[in-house]
């Protein structure tokens, strides 16, 4: 990829339709509302310890994305 940000919360959207898991699902599985998770979609950047647990629910490391990010920037 040649992108130059990643919108993260766009991105567990896309997931969570293409898996076929509904909005309703993965705030259960988090413990929270989901307008909080209304609120994470349309988020570009979210917390780390919020990613991770996303991440560890739906089995998909997001963090992936932020790696190939850096392959593709000098630093």
């Amino acid at each position: 990829t040649n992108k130059k940000s990643i919108h993260i919360g766009k991105c567990i959207k896309e997931r969570l339709v293409a898996d076929g898991k509904s909005t309703v699902w993965l705030a259960n599985q988090l413990g929270c509302h989901r307008t909080n998770l209304y609120k994470i979609y349309d988020k570009s950047t979210i917390d780390t310890g919020v990613l991770l647990r996303i991440s560890k629910i739906m089995g998909v490391n997001f963090f992936l994305l932020y790696d190939e990010l850096l392959k593709d920037t000098k630093l």
